[in-house]
């Protein structure tokens, strides 16, 4: 068997290394930069989903002042979250206080008391059942005040970190919001003097269309959660008449599903519980009815009615929709499941505009 001798010269040979080194330094320098990365993306993401809200502000002012759209429609949308927290929020802290005022009230006319306990743990095998709820209490009291100054820390640290992501973001999505439509035909511009304006054009129509895709599933996932709220607050409100609690829980209620319906997969889930929560504080019936039934609606909303929406906005199938969910939640968790679906939509633009990128 003949062996071959390969000869490689020596500016080749450094190339090829110099090509592995910037390999291994951008993929350092992207898990180094990752937070900021993905606070750079999801500030992208918010000001073009912001966009079409601000051209329709723009209209409306009949001005060419794009700065002033962007800005009014920046504001507004953060008086809409600051008016829906501000509503909501209270009901639930007086739940929540109302609750722990009744609290000795409720276990005594739920479970009798201490007796009844006592009673039920003799039933199932256990005696004395109130003195070993009592330890356990105390050894979980104990257990959280020794450790309770590295709870304040880690707490103290994380809301820190979580509040200087927000602020980043915000501050970001309004730059992004006003500036970025200039910095893009800066950008095109550049571009088109140094290159055929054939390929320009086509690139151009390609980020352009990326963008309404982003616009569109944000606007479709917004009228679905109107309509997740919608249905709660009119479940809350019919179990209110029947169970003889204060209907005024309805439009909070429905508030709160409305925003945590904005976070996929999982902001259903909080709300359901959330909710389910408070309506057991005023009738626990009530509680266990809504359970049983927005587990239902939650199945018929998610399955048909978001990707019907989504999938028809998107041109999109409705598997599609929800393989690429999973995907992206199993790949990078809720930012993943978030971005999951305009990524399948730009995915099926680029497919479309292949033939001009190649020409």
């Amino acid at each position: 068997m003949s062996k071959q001798l390969i000869e490689v010269d020596t500016k080749t040979f450094i190339r090829f290394w110099l090509v592995i080194l910037a390999f291994g330094l951008l993929g350092l320098f992207i898990w180094k930069a990752r937070m900021g990365l993905i606070i750079v993306g999801i500030a992208i993401f918010l000001a073009v989903a912001i966009q079409p809200l601000a051209i329709k502000i723009k209209k409306l002012l009949r001005k060419e002042n794009s700065t002033a759209a962007s800005v009014l429609a920046y504001t507004s949308i953060i008086l809409v979250v600051c008016l829906i927290v501000s509503v909501a929020a209270p009901v639930v802290i007086d739940e929540t206080v109302r609750f722990v005022g009744q609290l000795p009230e409720t276990f005594e006319g739920t479970f009798g008391g201490w007796a009844g306990v006592n009673e039920l743990g003799n039933k199932i095998g256990i005696s004395n059942l109130q003195d070993q709820i009592l330890l356990a209490i105390e050894s979980f009291s104990g257990h959280f005040l020794q450790n309770f100054s590295n709870f304040v820390f880690a707490g103290i640290g994380t809301i820190s970190q979580l509040l200087t992501n927000v602020i980043l973001i915000l501050v970001l999505t309004l730059l992004f919001a006003i500036e970025g439509p200039g910095i893009l035909r800066q950008f095109w511009d550049l571009v088109s003097g140094r290159r055929k304006d054939a390929p320009v054009r086509a690139y151009q129509r390609l980020t352009t269309r990326v963008g309404e895709v982003i616009a569109t599933y944000v606007s479709k996932q917004v009228t679905v959660a109107i309509l997740d709220g919608v249905v709660v607050g009119l479940a809350v409100l019919l179990l209110s008449l029947v169970f003889d609690f204060s209907s005024g829980l309805a439009a909070p209620m429905g508030l709160i599903a409305m925003v945590l319906y904005l976070i996929p997969m999982f902001g259903p889930i909080i709300s359901c519980g959330l909710i389910t929560i408070l309506l057991a504080f005023s009738s626990p019936a009530a509680g266990l009815i809504f359970l049983v039934f927005y587990i239902v609606y939650a199945q018929i909303e998610n399955n048909l009615i978001a990707p019907k929406l989504q999938g028809n906005a998107l041109n999109l199938p409705s598997a599609l929709i929800l393989t690429a969910i999973v995907i992206g939640m199993y790949m990078f968790g809720l930012v993943g499941a978030i971005i999951a679906i305009p990524i399948a939509g730009g995915i099926k633009v680029v497919v479309e505009e292949w033939p001009s990128l190649r020409k």
